[in-house]
């Protein structure tokens, strides 16, 4: 008989026999293993009952977790905020609140590499200058949707592994709007801005724009932080977080919420002091009720920045939204003008279709992003199935694809004009073009990384394996 106990685990009691009695050793006798003393167990058999005791991580709720990985609108289905990078891969097959957002990126990555490998494979790619532009739209089209799966993989390994998984998601996402615009100038700009100084110009204002909407979209999450970490002392709302964690009989009040069951240590750890010791407010436990929490400094606990994210959350949503739609706005406008500004064959071929498609999916992407529906009218009722962000991933997706049927059609219908008319790419200005997105848009990654940290925190426990 297998009794299971509060962490979720199999205890063996006893072995039950066919009469239904149980059956227990002796005293100093060892219990025999499901697969040991028994010949009819075969070695198939003991391998498939070690795979069936593989345990999978525990989920939470979103009290408690530490504020930095809450979610408008979710309320459970929480990742370890320490996990191992083993507990992180595992996840992907336990139903957590991340676990589609991850998989509608990974299985489009799948999609996407499939048919860039194609192409370049019925391609003369070392001939044929003329698709190397598609080519790296390509390339960036798989390298966002990978960046993406991967850090709502691996975003629940530390406060600071959050932060970064996101850095360079918004790097990826900047590196394939620097395609998109490579891809426009090539093949889908109108026959009326071909050779003119807007097209000149078009793909190296793109390249400043991603390098600008990387640190503004990293600048997003952590503020001030980042350029004076240990400069500012905290807020009131900071404060009075760190007020609210009490304490008391082994049981803890954490974010302001009525304890209901002991809390992992992770709760006072991982992002606030437990309590300050020289606090003077009555009700909060002397120090040394406190261990094995690490307690803080007075002078430490003030050198904690003030993140943009937590404490002014309105802002940090707009600021991001900021980041990602002006660089679209500036690399979509040959297309708003083929499209709402002439009129006749040029704008009327089969890829116009498929550009407004485009343009009407990513303006609904954007309208998820931004709104936090339909989870923010209902919190706890989309954590698993159906909340913004998994809508927002679909959208997304299904934007691209769109967009690379109109630029293939682009690439295919007005081959011999642009090869007449329009001065091609060359591959110096397509290769500076990506490595210097790459320089400084890591540059910008590092940058923001680093100064995660130089913020003081208490110490790590042990990770969820």
């Amino acid at each position: 008989m297998v009794r299971i106990n509060e962490m979720g685990q199999g205890t063996s009691t006893g072995l039950v026999q066919s009469g239904g009695a149980s059956w227990a050793p002796a005293a100093g006798q060892r219990h025999p293993g499901p697969c040991q003393n028994f010949e009819q167990v075969t070695e198939s058999s003991c391998h498939s009952l070690k795979m069936l005791s593989l345990k999978l991580p525990r989920l939470f709720r979103i009290d408690q977790v530490p504020q930095v990985f809450h979610e408008q609108g979710i309320l459970f289905g929480y990742r370890h905020p320490q996990s191992s990078a083993t507990a992180c891969v595992l996840s992907l097959f336990q139903m957590t609140n991340e676990t589609l957002n991850i998989w509608t990126h990974l299985l489009p990555f799948c999609f996407f590499t499939w048919r860039f490998v194609t192409a370049l494979y019925v391609t003369d790619i070392w001939n044929d200058s003329y698709s190397w532009p598609l080519f790296v739209y390509m390339g960036t089209s798989c390298v966002y949707p990978l960046a993406s799966s991967c850090a709502h993989t691996f975003n629940s390994m530390s406060k600071n592994a959050r932060h970064i998984c996101y850095f360079l998601d918004y790097g990826a996402v900047n590196l394939f709007s620097l395609g998109s615009a490579i891809a426009y100038s090539a093949y889908s700009i109108p026959n009326v801005m071909v050779n003119t100084t807007f097209h000149d110009y078009y793909v190296p204002l793109a390249v400043l724009n991603t390098i600008i909407s990387t640190g503004l979209s990293c600048y997003s999450r952590l503020g001030f932080a980042a350029g004076e970490a240990g400069s500012f002392a905290p807020g009131k709302a900071l404060y009075q977080a760190g007020r609210n964690v009490v304490s008391s009989h082994g049981k803890s009040m954490v974010w302001g919420m009525a304890p209901r069951r002991p809390q992992p240590a992770f709760l006072l750890s991982s992002s606030l002091p437990s309590v300050l010791p020289e606090s003077p407010h009555p009700g909060l436990p002397a120090p040394s009720q406190q261990r094995p929490h690490r307690i803080l400094s007075r002078r430490t606990y003030l050198s904690l920045p003030r993140f943009l994210e937590i404490q002014k959350p309105g802002l940090c949503k707009m600021l991001r939204v900021l980041a990602f739609a002006y660089p679209y706005t500036w690399d979509s406008l040959p297309i708003f003008y083929r499209l709402f500004l002439l009129s006749g064959d040029g704008a009327q071929n089969e890829a116009a279709l498929y550009h407004q498609k485009h343009t009407a999916m990513t303006l609904l992407a954007s309208f998820f992003y931004s709104a936090h529906l339909p989870e923010r009218l209902a919190p706890g009722r989309f954590d698993y199935i159906g909340h913004s962000h998994q809508l927002f991933h679909v959208c997304v997706i299904l934007a691209t694809h769109l967009q690379m049927e109109a630029i293939v059609l682009d690439k295919t219908l007005r081959r011999e004009w642009l090869l007449a008319n329009s001065r091609p790419l060359s591959f110096p200005q397509i290769a500076g073009a990506v490595l210097l997105c790459l320089i400084f848009s890591l540059s910008n990654i590092i940058y923001f990384s680093a100064a995660l940290y130089r913020i003081p925190e208490p110490e790590l426990h042990k990770k969820e394996t």
